[in-house]
Formats: C-alpha cells, sequence, structure tokens
C-alpha cells in the first residue's frame, strides 16, 4: 500500500509546517556555516545536516560530530575513515570541512541535494513512526544499491553492511540470523554472511544485489522473519501454514529455527 501511495504520502509530508521550516532554514543559512564549528553549533542547521545522512539521532553529540567534520576524509587514518558505519565517511566528504577543497556550503548543489536527501529521509523517518520495519526497508532498497555497486563491493561491501545498523537489521532479519551474531568476531560474521547470501540469494558477495529482484528477496524475506518473531495476525499471509506449523511444534519436537526455515521454504 506504500509502495502504491508513497508519491502522493511524501508530497504531503513535503508540505508539512515542521519540515517546511527546516528546509527553507537550512537553505538560506547553511553558505553562513563556513566552518564545522558553526555548524554543530546551529542546530537547526545541524538537524537538517545529519537528517540527510539517516544519522539524526545523534544530533547532540556535538564534539564527536565536529571532529568527524574537521578532520575531513583525505587521510586514511581520519576519524571518519576509521569509523565502521560508512555514513560518517559520507557526511564528512560531502561538507568537506577538513579535505583539501574546503567546505562545500556556499554550493547551490549542494545546498539542494543536502535539502532533498533530508526530505527524503526524514519521510522514511515519519513511516517509521507507523511502522518501522517498513523504514527499514525503505532504507535498505536505497542504501544497498550504491553498496552493490561500488568500485571496491568484493572488498568492502559487507564491512559496509554490517557497519549500517539498519542495513545490518535487514540483512539478519533475511538469513534468520540474531543480532547476537554482532558479538562475533569481525571476519567470522562476513564469512556467515557470505555463506548465508550465496545460500539464498547465489552470491556470496553483496554485488549480487544489483539485481532488482535478488533486492526484493532480500526484504521479502525479512518481512516473513519479522512476522515470525513479532507474531502473525489474520491478514498475515501465510499465517494459517504458520499457525499450523507453530501448533504442531510441541508434539512433533522441532525447535522454533525448524520452524522457521520450513515456514521460509514453504513461503
Amino acid at each position: 500500500m506504500l509502495q502504491n501511495t508513497a508519491e502522493r504520502q511524501f508530497e504531503t509530508f513535503q508540505k508539512s509546517p515542521e519540515i517546511v521550516r527546516n528546509v527553507d532554514y537550512f537553505r538560506e543559512h547553511i553558505a553562513e556555516a563556513d566552518t564545522a564549528e558553526k555548524l554543530v553549533d546551529d542546530r537547526k542547521l545541524l538537524t537538517v545536516a545529519l537528517g540527510a545522512f539517516g544519522l539524526e539521532e545523534e544530533i547532540n553529540k556535538k564534539a564527536f560530530i565536529q571532529k568527524i567534520l574537521e578532520e575531513g576524509t583525505d587521510a586514511s587514518d581520519s576519524f571518519a575513515n576509521r569509523l565502521s558505519d560508512t555514513r560518517w565517511r559520507q557526511f564528512a566528504k560531502a561538507f568537506g570541512y577538513g579535505n583539501f577543497t574546503g567546505a562545500n556550503t556556499g554550493i547551490p548543489s549542494f545546498r539542494e541535494q543536502t535539502a532533498n536527501d533530508y526530505l527524503e529521509r526524514a519521510f522514511e523517518v515519519s513511516v517509521g513512526e507507523v511502522n518501522t520495519d517498513m523504514r527499514l526497508a525503505m532504507n535498505f532498497r536505497r542504501e544497498i544499491a550504491a553498496i552493490a555497486n561500488g568500485s571496491n563491493v568484493e572488498e568492502v561491501g559487507w564491512f559496509q553492511i554490517m557497519g549500517q545498523e539498519p542495513l545490518r537489521a535487514v540483512m539478519e532479519g533475511a538469513f534468520g540470523l540474531p543480532s547476537s551474531i554482532g558479538s562475533a568476531d569481525i571476519d567470522q560474521q562476513k564469512e556467515l554472511f557470505e555463506r548465508k547470501a550465496d545460500q539464498f540469494f547465489g552470491g556470496k558477495s553483496p554485488a549480487v544485489f544489483k539485481d532488482p529482484l535478488k533486492v526484493e528477496e532480500a526484504l521479502r524475506r525479512f518481512f516473513v522473519q519479522s512476522e515470525i518473531q513479532n507474531g502473525p495476525t489474520a491478514s498475515t499471509p501465510g499465517s494459517a501454514a504458520l499457525s499450523v506449523l507453530t501448533g504442531s511444534a510441541n508434539t512433533s519436537g522441532l525447535s522454533s529455527n525448524s520452524i522457521v526455515n520450513l515456514f521460509i521454504s514453504n513461503f
């Protein structure tokens, strides 16, 4: 339903008073923020700046944000480049404060791109207030394409996915993995993701998600797993079959993982 009405809903969302105020203020004042310190000291500007990269929840970490911006991304050992969450690297590179080229805040095309990215991601946040899984799916559909088509996807693709919590959540769901695997050795996690990707999508590399059909298959599996974990409703597709499987578990000795795997294989 969201996909069928997304365009109309997005148009309505863009006209909401708070969103209009945020975007108008950003467009009018971002050029004045010619240093990282000025940006982090202006909460209205920072709201849009962080929101454009899906980092809005980090807005109170002013010193952390300023350090990321001031060190830039030119140096391989800069703070942003050492963080596992690649959104910070994208954020620092886009604003350019610590890079050789300098701040991009006075460039009209940068201003408009950032404002548009903020609108798109703020819409996802709004959707997430109603359905968290739908927000994760919208984010996944956008972000996975950039990773899958990256020039170094074979070397860093899985690390990029594992470093972004929203992407990791979708992939763990699609693979039927518990979030606790995040405590394992990072290389072991990568190997596990590779095996699962090969099993379910026919390839070990995130490059398999260049195929839109693979993306939709991953999301289908994610939603099925979410329904299983949260409990189906009468309107849930396949809920009758799941009820039969679950009801039979006590007498058959099937584990919960066996139920999940059996259900997905027949969905």
